[in-house]
């Protein structure tokens, strides 16, 4: 019977200790989401200094209440004769130290020290690549709850943060304290190189390849390289085809969102970008800074082979095909390559027979813009070049230029086979004649051959 009820005791024993163990691992789960949440903030370095500095002031305002004690001064912290009192920098030192003893838990990857075993726990993911917490719309994995639970958010349309600025809403505060910045006027990041300063460390990163030239992601189709990966993702979407962002609009396809968010503005007439020098808007941010540029003076983008400098980035890949001889785009008709894609798209047009640009007073069709601009001219009478030495007026820069070498003297073009020089290239080219004995111009009435045209004689 007492064996029994020793039994019956010892069974209730083990189902408080099993209620103990529940209660424990029910605590240590409470931890655990206290730690997550804790990982919430989004500079976890800074969260976690922020909380040991409040720890800190925490326990010297325990000193404080302590020292008004005097009872309990004396017993603890009594001064000897002779004996400086402890100073304030030194209590804080002692904290200081106090602080970097709670770091007890080393990682064995890297050497950082975490103040809980929960924090060691979610830092080791980052050496094993475990990420538990997975998405059940999209299937992504995360390796903190909290990150699953921000990402949530883009699939929820939640925006929890508002900027009293703007009205504009974002996903987490870091987000939103990043675009107070630009209210601010604020860019912490300056490249070391140029001086330019940047919102975003990541700008300041992306521009420093500028500098570097440092392009390590290549493609494994044609070997083109990149200096950052989101670029060579885009750049591989060319030879698979995929251009799933489509405007409803025109039924344009796009590889990015944001080149079909920038093309919609095409059909909207939308240009939030407003020139802080002028009225001038623009429906993009890359061609405002271009055309700020021009009030500022600015040339930010410098030939490593000459001293020349540009303020678009495109006039210097441009430029520097001067000095590399690059011709990269190649004539799909013929072997003919050129070293900028307006002059391959002008040329194929020679073969195409098209001709886009049409006069608005006549009938006449061209196949370059540069040509129509001229040709209208004919027609408004505008002359727009005025010679700087006298009060003649041209309707082309290129006649300008050769009118002003008749006041110059200047003669830039010289014979190949003696020592005369001419103002202009046709002149050279009509004078080198005589010395090769060239005739090419044939009378359509008898068999005479002329080395230049009746109307170059007269």
């Amino acid at each position: 019977m007492e064996v029994k009820e020793e039994s019956e005791e010892l069974s209730e024993v083990k189902e408080e200790s099993e209620e103990l163990s529940e209660v424990k691992e029910e605590r240590e789960e409470l931890s655990e989401v206290k730690e997550e949440r804790e990982e919430l903030s989004e500079v976890k370095e800074e969260s976690e200094e922020l909380s040991e500095v409040k720890e800190e002031s925490e326990e010297l305002s325990e000193v404080k209440e302590e020292s008004e004690e005097p009872s309990e001064v004396k017993e603890e912290h009594h001064v000897k004769p002779g004996e400086k009192p402890l100073s304030c920098s030194k209590t804080k030192k002692t904290f200081s130290k106090k602080r970097r003893a709670k770091k007890s838990f080393t990682c064995a990857q890297c050497g950082k020290s975490l103040t809980t075993k929960q924090r060691l726990e979610i830092h080791m993911r980052i050496h094993t690549g475990e990420k538990p917490f997975t998405c059940d719309q999209c299937g992504k994995s995360f390796s903190q709850s909290s990150h699953l639970n921000l990402h949530m958010r883009i699939h929820t349309g939640e925006k929890p943060f508002t900027c009293d600025q703007c009205g504009n809403r974002f996903l987490c505060k870091r987000y939103l304290k990043k675009h107070m910045m630009i209210h601010a006027g604020e860019k912490p990041f300056t490249c070391d190189h140029c001086g330019k300063t940047f919102l975003r460390s990541s700008g300041l990163k992306t521009h420093l390849t500028v500098h570097t030239k440092e392009k390590p992601h290549s493609c494994s189709v044609c070997g083109k390289s990149f200096s950052q990966l989101v670029h060579l993702h885009t750049h591989k979407k060319i030879h698979t085809g995929i251009r799933e962002y489509m405007c409803f609009e025109c039924e344009k396809t796009f590889t990015t969102a944001y080149n079909l968010k920038q093309h919609q503005r095409i059909h909207t007439g939308e240009k939030p970008f407003k020139c802080s020098h002028c009225d001038k808007r623009f429906s993009q941010s890359a061609e405002l800074r271009s055309h700020e540029r021009i009030h500022t003076g600015e040339k930010p983008y410098k030939c490593s082979h000459c001293d020349k400098r540009f303020s678009v980035s495109s006039n210097l890949k441009s430029h520097e095909r001067i000095h590399t001889g690059e011709k990269p785009y190649k004539c799909s008709h013929c072997d003919k390559r050129f070293k900028h894609l307006t002059g391959l798209k002008s040329h194929e047009r020679i073969h195409t027979g098209e001709k886009p640009y049409k006069c608005s007073h006549c009938d006449k069709r061209f196949s370059l813009s540069s040509h129509l601009k001229t040709h209208v001219k004919t027609h408004t009478g505008e002359k727009p070049y005025k010679c700087s030495h006298c009060d003649k007026r041209f309707s082309r820069s290129e006649h300008l230029k050769t009118h002003e070498k008749t006041h110059t003297g200047e003669k830039p073009y010289k014979c190949s086979h003696c020592d005369k020089r001419f103002s202009r290239s046709e002149h050279l080219k009509t004078h080198e004649k005589t010395h090769t004995g060239e005739k090419p111009y044939k009378c359509s009435h008898c068999d005479e051959i002329q080395s230049i045209r009746t109307s170059e004689k007269t």
